[in-house]
């Protein structure tokens, strides 16, 4: 009995460990994400680029992570999350590395595609987490590790500021580079897990995935390389959008045209794909569950929603008056801070809330302050405070909903496909990311202005209305979804059975 005691001890110890190592993953990728966003209007004069292409700044992350996501999960459930787990980390660390020698567009993007890779990391994570933490305790150990992303961002929006307000934005690359390798040599010599054998997952899993798709050690890069058609040739169809407005501009037209047709194809021979293959990036057997494919679909929309204003807000802040408030990199720094303090400790608290409140209803409050938060931001954005209280009435809603959508998804599938199943979720998040800011630099490229005494051309107050209005639009049929959901019995069983 005291074996047995000192057991359960040590087991619950080595998870404690494990989820504070693995926490500071949230810490360093949204220091890095979170840096660099005061420098957005940097990048388009450094480079010389349009409002609509700064937006790849952003997208060709989240098409990477899009990408990689769902596959570094499948590794992960095949090989081992730690091994799978330190390659992806290392790709990560390539890519800040070649961040800080970019000097053009072309090369930061290649550096951000690597950086996306990066996001790899956390549906893996989430699946070690789940893995060493008694499911009683899962819901905090969710909290302290999704809290991670909002200190880190706090930190990153501050740190960022003063080291490209003092020494540019190349030095913020250098910033965490030691950090990542530091924590890659910890999860190397600190982390053990048990690793579960893929043998039995068909079997142990309810004959998920047609009953063998975890047997079936392939990837499917068919299915990989239709979907990261579909994003890219979609989001590019959203930046040349501006390029036929006004004037004869067939040309343009035709070339939008055929980039939503090739999204389109190659969005049905993904799909086409992933019904044959015996290990696709999207189960269908698990979409299939409401309580699963829903509550994605709204995180989706959440993202898609608040990545508009991720990437705006920078723009306006440092756009010179009439078009914005023509602050520098810290007065972004000021007016995000508090949705970022606010969305930390909303996160925080989400996690206790979570055992006292439905995780449903949880993700139904959250969208609806959202909600409030986007339609906040579209009437009163005249002033750098009036942003910044519309920012953390959405804060607090996002951090709501987030907490609750990930708890029902988390408690929604068995233990032994995690890995794939957080992989589909996430993926399809990003699809949801890589959109909120194509949209919002389309609106930017769109409708820009000029002023006497002022040099060049900014986007104008109502790019910004359309940004926050359509932001408010998505966010609003997030809440009409959460109403469905809540509605819903979430059971792993749902989804194990046929």
């Amino acid at each position: 009995m005291k074996k047995m005691s000192k057991l359960v001890n040590d087991t619950n110890s080595s998870g404690w460990s494990i989820l504070v190592i693995l926490s500071c993953l949230g810490l360093i990728v949204m220091f890095d994400e979170t840096m660099i966003l005061p420098a957005i209007p940097d990048f388009i004069r450094e480079f010389n680029i349009s409002y609509s292409t700064s937006s790849w700044l952003l997208s060709a992350y989240i098409i990477a992570a899009a990408v990689m996501t769902p596959i570094g999960g499948k590794l992960s459930d095949i090989y081992g999350k730690k091994k799978i787990l330190l390659i992806i980390m290392a790709v990560y660390a390539i890519g800040i590395m070649a961040g800080r020698f970019a000097t053009n567009i072309e090369f930061m993007i290649a550096a951000r595609v690597a950086q996306g890779v990066g996001m790899a990391m956390f549906p893996i994570a989430f699946g070690i987490i789940r893995e060493v933490l008694p499911e009683k305790r899962l819901a905090i150990g969710q909290t302290i590790f999704s809290s991670t992303f909002s200190g880190g961002a706090v930190v990153g929006l501050v740190g960022g500021a003063v080291i490209i307000q003092n020494f540019g934005w190349q030095a913020t690359f250098l910033a965490i580079l030691p950090v990542t390798i530091a924590l890659w040599l910890i999860i190397l010599k600190f982390i053990r897990i048990k690793s579960q054998p893929t043998t039995e997952l068909g079997v142990e899993a309810g004959g998920i995935s047609n009953g063998n798709a975890s047997n079936d050690r392939t990837i499917d890069i068919k299915g990989t390389l239709a979907l990261a058609v579909t994003i890219i040739t979609f989001l590019a169809g959203i930046s040349f959008l501006e390029d036929i407005g006004g004037g004869d501009n067939s040309s343009g037209v035709y070339q939008v045209a055929g980039l939503f047709a090739a999204s389109a194809v190659s969005l049905v021979a993904f799909i086409s794909i992933e019904k044959r293959v015996h290990s696709p990036l999207l189960d269908f057997k698990i979409m299939t569950s409401k309580s699963f494919l829903l509550p994605t679909i709204i995180l989706m929309l959440v993202f898609m929603s608040i990545f508009m204003v991720y990437l705006t807000i920078p723009v306006m802040v440092r756009s010179p008056e009439p078009f914005g408030f023509g602050g520098n990199a810290l007065a972004v720094a000021s007016v995000q801070l508090p949705f970022m303090i606010v969305l930390l400790i909303g996160t925080i608290a989400s996690g206790f809330i979570l055992n006292r409140v439905k995780n449903t209803k949880l993700m139904l409050l959250g969208t609806a302050i959202s909600t409030i938060g986007f339609f906040v931001l579209l009437a009163f954005h005249s002033t750098e405070n009036l942003v910044s209280i519309g920012l953390t009435i959405l804060a607090a809603g996002l951090a709501l909903s987030i907490s609750g959508g990930f708890n029902v998804i988390l408690l929604s599938v068995p233990m032994q496909v995690t890995g794939i199943a957080l992989g589909m979720t996430l993926l399809l998040n990003l699809v949801g990311m890589s959109l909120g800011p194509a949209l919002s630099g389309a609106f930017q490229e769109t409708y820009k202005g000029t002023a006497p005494g002022v040099a060049g051309f900014f986007p104008t107050d109502y790019a910004y209305s359309l940004i926050f209005i359509t932001a408010a639009l998505v966010s609003l049929a997030s809440v009409v979804m959460a109403i469905s959901v809540s509605r819903v019995r979430i059971k792993t069983e749902t989804i194990m059975s046929d």
